[in-house]
């Protein structure tokens, strides 16, 4: 048996690049849209996500990281497990240059030389331990949660969350495919999210999907049949410039493998999504990454605050936490 040819992708965005900033500001007041700073606030701590996966999924065939042309001056970029991809490689010319992670998401699969089975890595997310390919996938299905759930019109993504979902009931039957894939979709690997899918049995219609924020394994086969089926609406999104109420996200292919049985049940209790909101919250991060008790770590950016003196300081108080579990420079650092 060979080799199992696995890729990551990362997207990545330098806020600080003067040419990024100067095309950010040319078009801040011709076009609407989610324009906070959070959306391309960098951390600092890419070089550690790079560590982390050397050190914890050596087996990775390669890493694309993906940004709009601008790389962090630490970057090996002659380093084989490394493809530098920039949005004009995949995205088309005309929608460029694009602000919404969105657009850029929903057509990865362009990505030159991108293998069929790939996990996506928003550059927020890190893995703390060892971690083996099984994880992310079995054979040749991706590995993941199926899980139930209500929007609340509270959420700041219920509008999306809702785009992807009219699509998923227009080509799917709820408890067509429920029964189908009966023994994948009622796991107990799945914990406490199992019992919102049985109180949510009797809505005809799906109404929604638990979404863990985490590394996500996909096919990209299955980025081709949604685009085939669904090209306007997808094309729709990947021209918006900034993100917008009437955009779709990647969300949308990973409801569309779980839909289709396209996975392998796994449970998540070896990873934690958490945000930062204050100062305080970047100490219990740090103590988070320190401990290691997670094999998996998004670390979300909720900050509204602006890049003064307490984001630097919280900043560095997280890098200073990497830094200690992953104190030695990567093949991918200079």
């Amino acid at each position: 048996m060979g080799k199992e040819v696995i890729d990551f992708v990362v997207t990545w965005v330098d806020n600080n690049d003067p040419v990024w900033q100067q095309e950010f500001k040319k078009w801040y007041h011709k076009i609407d849209g989610d324009k906070r700073l959070l959306r391309f606030r960098d951390w600092g701590t890419l070089r550690y996500q790079f560590r982390c996966f050397e050190k914890f999924a050596p087996w990775v065939n390669k890493i694309h990281l993906v940004t709009c042309g601008h790389r962090p001056g630490w970057l090996n970029a002659k380093n084989p497990k490394l493809q530098l991809v920039k949005h004009q490689d995949f995205l088309d010319e005309e929608h460029l240059p694009l602000f919404n992670s969105r657009a850029i998401e929903i057509k990865i699969h362009l990505i030159p030389n991108l293998a069929e089975k790939f996990v996506y890595f928003n550059d927020d997310m890190f893995l703390l331990q060892s971690t083996d390919s099984d994880r992310f996938f079995e054979g040749d299905l991706p590995k993941d949660i199926f899980a139930l759930t209500a929007i609340s019109p509270s959420h700041p993504l219920a509008h999306i969350n809702i785009n992807n979902l009219r699509i998923i009931n227009n080509h799917f039957n709820k408890r067509t495919v429920m029964k189908k894939h009966f023994k994948k979709w009622f796991c107990f690997k799945f914990g406490i999210e199992l019992i919102k899918t049985i109180l949510l049995l009797p809505w005809p219609s799906f109404t929604g999907f638990f979404d863990p924020h985490q590394p996500q394994p996909y096919l990209k086969s299955t980025f081709n049949e949604v685009w085939s089926k669904e090209y306007e609406i997808l094309l729709q999104t990947s021209r918006s410039k900034f993100r917008n109420d009437d955009n779709v996200n990647p969300y949308l292919f990973r409801y569309w493998q779980l839909a289709k049985g396209k996975f392998a049940p796994v449970g998540f209790r070896d990873t934690l999504s958490t945000s930062v909101y204050s100062l305080k919250d970047a100490y219990n991060v740090a103590n988070i990454i320190r401990s290691r008790r997670f094999r998996m770590v998004c670390i979300n950016d909720g900050w509204e605050c602006p890049s003064g003196t307490e984001f630097q300081e919280a900043k560095k108080v997280i890098t200073e936490a990497f830094g200690k579990i992953l104190p030695n420079k990567s093949s991918f650092e200079l």
